[in-house]
């Protein structure tokens, strides 16, 4: 869990990247609310969001059909600090827009 390689891999995609940004208000999330606000198919968010799963970043439940994804609640202050790092500097679309 919260191997460097594997939790940069996994932050260093721009959909999984969001995602993070979405689920690290530390509330629990749809799959298909991640999907609308990302602009993915379910399979493509199922696929990020097993990553993102792997490198020790979410936990997920099942709720009927549908996944719910929320961060871990207890990331290893480094780790949580790296992330806020990620997410604090502009994105691609913020860039191009200054």
């Amino acid at each position: 869990m919260n191997d460097p390689v594997t939790l940069l891999t996994a932050l260093a995609e721009p959909t999984r990247l969001a995602a993070i940004r979405v689920l690290w208000d530390g509330q629990e999330h749809c799959v298909r609310e991640l999907m609308q606000r990302l602009g993915s198919t379910q399979s493509r968010m199922s696929r990020h969001m097993a990553t993102l799963k792997a490198a020790g970043l979410v936990v997920d439940r099942r709720d009927a059909q549908w996944m719910r994804y929320r961060r871990v609640p207890n990331l290893p202050g480094v780790v949580a600090d790296l992330i806020q790092a990620a997410l604090s500097l502009p994105t691609q679309s913020e860039r191009i827009a200054a």
